[in-house]
């Protein structure tokens, strides 16, 4: 039997594989406070106990390592814990460490107007901050 352009081989015409469910806010906000915890308390400690600039330097440091976790894995310390990703909508692949800094920056502007964007997913159907509408990712839960 010769294969034309109208027969397709086996398999092709199966549907995609399911996207992994949505993160609900209440992981996001825990995966938050974790990463919060070990991100931004040491050097606002650092920076409280010896009144320098060391503490913000600690900070920046933590910041961009932990983004790059992000950026590789999909997961930062609190996602891990709490068994969350975040990815990019369009394929579903990593951010890269770009984006990932680039994200966390972008989420200044979730706390701009009463921290509307953080409270935002309650109520996206795709559970987006805006920091995530901006950048074009998503938070799943992780198997």
């Amino acid at each position: 039997m010769s294969n034309t352009y109208d027969q397709r081989p086996p398999g092709y015409d199966l549907p995609y594989p399911p996207a992994p469910p949505l993160a609900n806010w209440g992981r996001r906000v825990v995966s938050f406070l974790i990463d919060w915890l070990i991100v931004g308390l040491p050097g606002t400690a650092i920076q409280l106990a010896t009144g320098s600039s060391l503490g913000s330097l600690v900070n920046l440091v933590t910041l961009l390592v932990v983004a790059n976790m992000e950026g590789s894995t999909g997961q930062s310390p609190g996602k891990k814990v709490v068994g969350t990703r975040v990815l990019r909508i369009a394929d579903g692949s990593y951010l890269g460490t770009g984006l990932a800094i680039g994200r966390r920056l972008l989420h200044l502007l979730d706390a701009l107007c009463c921290l509307i964007g953080y409270l935002w997913p309650l109520w996206d159907a795709k559970r987006q901050t805006f920091a995530d509408k901006m950048a074009g990712t998503v938070v799943v839960v992780t198997g």
